[in-house]
Protein backbone atom coordinates (compact mmCIF):
# COMPACT_ATOMS: atom_id res chain seq x y z
CA UNK A 1 0.00 0.00 0.00
CA UNK A 2 3.16 2.66 0.78
CA UNK A 3 3.76 2.09 -2.69
CA UNK A 4 0.65 2.77 -4.11
CA UNK A 5 -0.47 6.05 -1.93
CA UNK A 6 3.37 7.17 -2.81
CA UNK A 7 2.63 6.66 -6.77
CA UNK A 8 -0.91 8.74 -5.77
CA UNK A 9 1.12 11.89 -4.75
CA UNK A 10 4.15 11.66 -7.28
CA UNK A 11 1.56 11.95 -10.03
CA UNK A 12 -0.02 14.19 -8.91
CA UNK A 13 0.41 18.23 -8.84
CA UNK A 14 -2.18 19.24 -6.58
CA UNK A 15 -2.74 17.62 -2.65
CA UNK A 16 -4.99 14.82 -2.68
CA UNK A 17 -7.24 13.82 -0.32
CA UNK A 18 -7.20 10.91 1.91
CA UNK A 19 -10.65 9.90 0.83
CA UNK A 20 -9.62 10.01 -2.78
CA UNK A 21 -6.83 7.81 -2.49
CA UNK A 22 -8.45 5.72 -0.48
CA UNK A 23 -11.61 4.94 -3.00
CA UNK A 24 -8.86 4.30 -5.56
CA UNK A 25 -7.11 1.67 -3.47
CA UNK A 26 -10.09 0.52 -1.88
CA UNK A 27 -9.64 0.95 1.70
CA UNK A 28 -10.95 3.64 4.33
CA UNK A 29 -9.76 7.22 4.73
CA UNK A 30 -8.36 6.20 8.39
CA UNK A 31 -6.31 3.36 6.78
CA UNK A 32 -4.42 5.85 4.37
CA UNK A 33 -4.26 8.38 7.43
CA UNK A 34 -2.24 5.71 9.14
CA UNK A 35 0.16 4.14 6.35
CA UNK A 36 0.86 8.21 5.54
CA UNK A 37 1.80 8.53 9.23
CA UNK A 38 4.11 5.42 8.76
CA UNK A 39 5.91 7.26 5.72
CA UNK A 40 6.27 10.27 7.35
CA UNK A 41 8.32 8.41 10.53
CA UNK A 42 10.14 7.07 7.16
CA UNK A 43 11.38 10.20 6.46
CA UNK A 44 8.90 10.89 3.90
CA UNK A 45 8.17 14.53 4.06
CA UNK A 46 4.02 14.27 3.33
CA UNK A 47 2.01 17.89 4.55
CA UNK A 48 -1.58 17.71 5.03
CA UNK A 49 -3.25 21.19 3.15
CA UNK A 50 -7.36 21.39 3.18
CA UNK A 51 -6.87 19.92 0.03
CA UNK A 52 -5.82 16.72 1.29
CA UNK A 53 -1.92 14.92 1.06
CA UNK A 54 1.74 16.50 -1.03
CA UNK A 55 4.59 14.61 -1.31
CA UNK A 56 7.46 17.76 -0.33
CA UNK A 57 10.41 14.85 0.06
CA UNK A 58 11.18 11.56 -0.50
CA UNK A 59 14.39 10.47 1.61
CA UNK A 60 17.30 7.95 -0.47
CA UNK A 61 15.87 4.79 1.12
CA UNK A 62 15.89 2.15 -0.92
CA UNK A 63 12.52 0.26 0.54
CA UNK A 64 11.15 -2.25 -1.16
CA UNK A 65 8.26 -0.14 -2.03
CA UNK A 66 10.34 2.55 -3.91
CA UNK A 67 10.66 0.34 -6.73
CA UNK A 68 7.40 -0.46 -7.66
CA UNK A 69 6.73 -3.65 -9.32
CA UNK A 70 9.78 -5.36 -7.71
CA UNK A 71 8.64 -5.02 -4.19
CA UNK A 72 8.56 -9.08 -3.18
CA UNK A 73 12.20 -9.28 -4.73
CA UNK A 74 13.52 -6.63 -2.79
CA UNK A 75 15.20 -6.85 0.79
CA UNK A 76 16.67 -3.77 2.14
CA UNK A 77 18.65 -3.56 5.28
CA UNK A 78 20.00 0.02 7.03
CA UNK A 79 23.05 -2.55 7.68
CA UNK A 80 24.38 -6.06 7.32
CA UNK A 81 27.58 -8.27 7.11
CA UNK A 82 27.52 -9.13 3.29
CA UNK A 83 24.51 -8.50 0.63
CA UNK A 84 26.39 -11.55 -0.89
CA UNK A 85 25.67 -13.74 2.19
CA UNK A 86 22.32 -12.99 2.42
CA UNK A 87 21.48 -13.73 -1.45
CA UNK A 88 23.34 -16.68 -1.33
CA UNK A 89 21.03 -18.06 1.33
CA UNK A 90 17.86 -16.90 -0.56
CA UNK A 91 19.43 -18.19 -3.87
CA UNK A 92 19.73 -21.71 -2.47
CA UNK A 93 16.38 -21.47 -0.75
CA UNK A 94 14.93 -21.01 -4.38
CA UNK A 95 14.09 -17.62 -4.63
CA UNK A 96 13.41 -15.79 -7.59
CA UNK A 97 15.56 -14.30 -10.78
CA UNK A 98 16.09 -10.96 -10.13
CA UNK A 99 16.14 -11.16 -6.15
CA UNK A 100 18.12 -8.40 -4.62
CA UNK A 101 19.66 -7.88 -1.30
CA UNK A 102 20.57 -4.10 -1.18
CA UNK A 103 22.03 -2.55 2.13
CA UNK A 104 22.63 1.50 3.10
CA UNK A 105 26.44 0.39 5.08
CA UNK A 106 28.22 -3.62 4.88
CA UNK A 107 30.59 -4.39 7.91
CA UNK A 108 31.88 -7.34 5.74
CA UNK A 109 31.88 -5.91 2.15
CA UNK A 110 33.89 -7.89 -0.27
CA UNK A 111 35.53 -7.52 -3.58
CA UNK A 112 38.07 -9.98 -5.64
CA UNK A 113 40.22 -12.16 -4.16
CA UNK A 114 38.15 -11.27 -0.63
CA UNK A 115 39.49 -8.14 -0.20
CA UNK A 116 37.69 -5.63 1.76
CA UNK A 117 35.09 -3.36 0.11
CA UNK A 118 35.05 -0.14 2.25
CA UNK A 119 30.70 0.14 2.29
CA UNK A 120 30.36 3.03 3.82
CA UNK A 121 26.57 5.23 3.88
CA UNK A 122 25.95 6.75 0.50
CA UNK A 123 27.12 4.21 -1.59
CA UNK A 124 24.75 1.93 -3.08
CA UNK A 125 25.59 -1.68 -2.56
CA UNK A 126 23.77 -4.57 -3.44
CA UNK A 127 23.66 -8.38 -4.60
CA UNK A 128 21.26 -9.67 -7.42
CA UNK A 129 20.07 -13.23 -8.25
CA UNK A 130 19.74 -14.28 -11.66
CA UNK A 131 19.05 -17.60 -12.68
CA UNK A 132 20.71 -17.29 -16.81
CA UNK A 133 19.52 -20.45 -19.08
CA UNK A 134 23.43 -20.51 -19.57
CA UNK A 135 26.31 -23.31 -19.27
CA UNK A 136 28.44 -22.63 -16.52
CA UNK A 137 31.32 -21.96 -18.71
CA UNK A 138 29.42 -19.21 -20.29
CA UNK A 139 28.57 -17.47 -16.80
CA UNK A 140 30.62 -14.49 -17.27
CA UNK A 141 28.28 -13.26 -19.61
CA UNK A 142 26.42 -12.17 -16.83
CA UNK A 143 29.02 -10.04 -15.47
CA UNK A 144 30.27 -8.28 -18.65
CA UNK A 145 26.33 -7.66 -18.83
CA UNK A 146 26.06 -6.04 -15.32
CA UNK A 147 29.47 -3.81 -15.69
CA UNK A 148 28.79 -2.49 -18.95
CA UNK A 149 25.25 -1.56 -17.71
CA UNK A 150 26.89 0.29 -14.92
CA UNK A 151 29.15 2.03 -17.20
CA UNK A 152 26.13 3.02 -19.90
CA UNK A 153 24.25 4.11 -17.15
CA UNK A 154 26.41 6.78 -15.48
CA UNK A 155 27.14 8.07 -18.87
CA UNK A 156 23.53 8.76 -19.78
CA UNK A 157 22.30 10.17 -16.24
CA UNK A 158 25.46 12.14 -15.59
CA UNK A 159 27.48 12.33 -18.40
CA UNK A 160 30.25 10.92 -16.49
CA UNK A 161 32.72 9.27 -19.03
CA UNK A 162 32.72 5.90 -17.30
CA UNK A 163 35.70 3.39 -18.94
CA UNK A 164 35.51 -0.56 -18.08
CA UNK A 165 38.48 -2.42 -16.66
CA UNK A 166 38.93 -6.05 -17.43
CA UNK A 167 37.57 -7.97 -15.42
CA UNK A 168 35.14 -5.92 -13.73
CA UNK A 169 35.54 -2.60 -12.70
CA UNK A 170 34.29 0.69 -13.83
CA UNK A 171 36.53 3.80 -13.78
CA UNK A 172 36.82 7.66 -14.73
CA UNK A 173 40.05 8.89 -14.97
CA UNK A 174 41.60 5.81 -14.02
CA UNK A 175 40.17 6.06 -10.39
CA UNK A 176 37.74 3.36 -9.32
CA UNK A 177 33.74 4.05 -8.98
CA UNK A 178 32.01 0.85 -9.06
CA UNK A 179 33.20 -2.93 -9.18
CA UNK A 180 31.66 -6.01 -8.65
CA UNK A 181 32.18 -9.69 -8.36
CA UNK A 182 30.25 -13.08 -9.19
CA UNK A 183 29.01 -16.35 -7.43
CA UNK A 184 28.44 -19.44 -9.53
CA UNK A 185 26.63 -22.57 -7.79
CA UNK A 186 26.00 -25.21 -10.56
CA UNK A 187 24.73 -28.87 -10.68
CA UNK A 188 27.02 -30.72 -13.77
CA UNK A 189 25.76 -28.29 -16.89
CA UNK A 190 22.91 -26.63 -15.23
CA UNK A 191 23.32 -23.05 -13.81
CA UNK A 192 21.70 -23.08 -10.40
CA UNK A 193 22.41 -19.47 -9.64
CA UNK A 194 24.98 -16.67 -10.39
CA UNK A 195 24.93 -13.73 -7.86
CA UNK A 196 26.47 -10.82 -8.61
CA UNK A 197 27.69 -8.63 -6.27
CA UNK A 198 28.19 -4.70 -6.57
CA UNK A 199 29.24 -1.67 -4.99
CA UNK A 200 28.79 1.41 -6.62
CA UNK A 201 30.20 4.38 -5.17
CA UNK A 202 27.41 7.46 -5.56
CA UNK A 203 27.20 9.29 -2.35
CA UNK A 204 29.65 8.05 0.11
CA UNK A 205 32.61 9.84 0.79
CA UNK A 206 36.08 7.76 -0.60
CA UNK A 207 38.99 10.40 0.54
CA UNK A 208 39.96 7.92 3.04
CA UNK A 209 39.92 4.94 0.64
CA UNK A 210 43.35 3.83 -0.24
CA UNK A 211 43.68 2.97 -4.38
CA UNK A 212 42.60 6.27 -6.00
CA UNK A 213 38.73 6.14 -5.93
CA UNK A 214 35.86 8.59 -7.01
CA UNK A 215 32.29 8.81 -6.68
CA UNK A 216 29.22 10.59 -8.77
CA UNK A 217 29.10 13.25 -5.62
CA UNK A 218 33.03 14.04 -5.94
CA UNK A 219 32.38 14.30 -9.80
CA UNK A 220 29.11 16.41 -9.76
CA UNK A 221 29.84 18.21 -7.13
CA UNK A 222 26.49 17.09 -5.24
CA UNK A 223 24.50 14.29 -4.12
CA UNK A 224 22.18 12.12 -7.03
CA UNK A 225 19.17 9.64 -6.22
CA UNK A 226 20.61 6.41 -5.72
CA UNK A 227 16.87 5.10 -6.15
CA UNK A 228 16.82 6.51 -9.66
CA UNK A 229 19.84 4.98 -10.61
CA UNK A 230 19.20 1.68 -9.48
CA UNK A 231 16.13 1.37 -10.85
CA UNK A 232 17.26 1.85 -14.10
CA UNK A 233 20.06 -0.46 -13.54
CA UNK A 234 17.27 -3.23 -12.66
CA UNK A 235 14.99 -2.65 -15.43
CA UNK A 236 17.91 -2.40 -17.95
CA UNK A 237 20.03 -6.03 -16.32
CA UNK A 238 15.87 -7.48 -17.04
CA UNK A 239 15.94 -6.36 -20.80
CA UNK A 240 19.63 -7.24 -21.30
CA UNK A 241 19.30 -10.45 -19.74
CA UNK A 242 16.18 -11.79 -21.51
CA UNK A 243 17.49 -10.57 -24.93
CA UNK A 244 20.46 -12.92 -24.55
CA UNK A 245 22.19 -10.41 -26.26
CA UNK A 246 25.92 -11.09 -25.41
CA UNK A 247 27.76 -10.56 -28.16
CA UNK A 248 26.36 -6.98 -28.84
CA UNK A 249 26.71 -6.09 -25.36
CA UNK A 250 30.37 -7.20 -25.79
CA UNK A 251 30.97 -5.52 -28.29
CA UNK A 252 29.89 -1.95 -26.04
CA UNK A 253 31.47 -3.43 -23.41
CA UNK A 254 34.44 -3.36 -25.81
CA UNK A 255 33.87 0.34 -26.98
CA UNK A 256 33.82 1.42 -23.70
CA UNK A 257 37.35 -0.05 -22.30
CA UNK A 258 40.01 1.46 -20.53
CA UNK A 259 42.08 -1.88 -20.90
CA UNK A 260 42.01 -2.95 -24.15
CA UNK A 261 45.36 -1.30 -26.48
CA UNK A 262 46.97 -0.51 -23.88
CA UNK A 263 50.37 -2.47 -21.80
CA UNK A 264 49.38 -4.55 -18.56
CA UNK A 265 50.47 -6.53 -15.85
CA UNK A 266 47.88 -9.35 -14.99
CA UNK A 267 48.54 -11.02 -11.75
CA UNK A 268 47.45 -14.62 -11.26
CA UNK A 269 47.73 -17.03 -8.51
CA UNK A 270 50.88 -19.17 -10.13
CA UNK A 271 52.56 -16.56 -12.24
CA UNK A 272 52.86 -12.56 -13.68
CA UNK A 273 52.05 -11.66 -17.55
CA UNK A 274 53.05 -8.33 -19.32
CA UNK A 275 51.96 -6.95 -22.52
CA UNK A 276 49.92 -5.54 -24.70
CA UNK A 277 46.21 -6.00 -24.46
CA UNK A 278 44.62 -6.59 -27.61
CA UNK A 279 41.30 -8.74 -27.22
CA UNK A 280 38.42 -9.92 -25.64
CA UNK A 281 37.29 -13.26 -26.57
CA UNK A 282 33.51 -14.66 -26.88
CA UNK A 283 34.36 -16.62 -23.76
CA UNK A 284 35.32 -12.96 -21.51
CA UNK A 285 39.02 -14.04 -21.44
CA UNK A 286 41.99 -11.17 -21.78
CA UNK A 287 43.80 -11.97 -24.83
CA UNK A 288 47.28 -10.24 -23.94
CA UNK A 289 50.53 -10.22 -26.43
CA UNK A 290 53.85 -10.42 -25.03
CA UNK A 291 57.02 -9.12 -25.95
CA UNK A 292 57.63 -12.25 -27.37
CA UNK A 293 55.19 -11.92 -30.14
CA UNK A 294 53.28 -14.74 -28.57
CA UNK A 295 49.13 -14.09 -27.77
CA UNK A 296 47.87 -15.24 -23.91
CA UNK A 297 44.41 -15.85 -23.22
CA UNK A 298 44.16 -15.07 -19.56
CA UNK A 299 40.99 -16.20 -17.72
CA UNK A 300 41.31 -14.73 -14.39
CA UNK A 301 43.72 -12.57 -12.58
CA UNK A 302 43.83 -9.12 -11.48
CA UNK A 303 44.99 -6.39 -14.00
CA UNK A 304 47.04 -3.54 -13.54
CA UNK A 305 47.13 -0.46 -16.57
CA UNK A 306 50.80 0.51 -16.79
Amino acid sequence: MKAQILSILRGSAEAVSGESIGTRLGVSRVAIFKQIGKLRELGYNIVSTPSGYQLRYEPDTLFPWAFPGREDRMHYFPETGSTMELARKLAREGCPSLTVVTADIQTRGRGRLDRLWQSEEGGLYFTVVTRPRLTPDACHQVIFVASWIVAFLLSEMYAIDARLKWPNDVLVQGKKIAGMLSEIEAESDQVLYVNIGIGINMNNDVSGVTSPATSVKTILGSRVSRRDFFAGFLDALEKHLGKEDFFGVLSRWKHMSDTLHRPVRIVTLKETIEGVAEDIDADGALVVRQKSGKSRRIVYGDCFHA
